[in-house]
């Protein structure tokens, strides 16, 4: 455990089952437990919203667009991770791209716990200390 590679694989690991979950979030739909929630999925699904030169969405839609983009970043970085992890790149490369990760995760992580609730708290704090250490141990190679 005071390997590097062991805390950036456990970063892409979080990474994974992150989009994993997030997605698996996406495709389930949300049914409303009353009267409230109910006019709000129905605001929410079909009251269209003019944003300019045609474009007519609704909040779903919008937030649908959030969700596949938070999706992309998490497959995308954890795909990234481990392709320089498995082609032994440069520690002072691999060292650089973590610090960008650690960067944008802090941010996620930050937004996260502001904004949302428990689980993307707690998913997005484990890949930003994954990350951390991971960090803190290629300082020491």
């Amino acid at each position: 455990m005071r390997n590097y590679s062991f805390w950036l694989k456990a970063a892409i690991i979080s990474q994974c089952m992150t989009g994993i979950f997030h997605v698996l979030g996406i495709v389930s739909s949300s049914k409303p437990n009353n009267e409230t929630e109910k006019t709000l999925l129905d605001l929410m699904q079909n009251y269209k919203f003019d944003l300019g030169s045609g474009f007519l969405h609704s909040m779903d839609d919008v937030m649908l667009a959030f969700s596949i983009s938070f999706a992309l970043l998490l497959f995308f970085s954890a795909a990234l991770n481990f392709y320089l992890l498995k082609t032994n790149i440069a520690p002072n490369i691999l060292r650089g791209v973590i610090v960008i990760n650690l960067l944008t995760y802090i941010l996620c992580f930050t937004t996260m716990a502001l904004l949302t609730f428990l689980p993307p708290i707690v998913c997005t704090g484990l890949i930003s200390l994954f990350l951390m250490i991971a960090l803190m141990q290629i300082r020491k190679v």
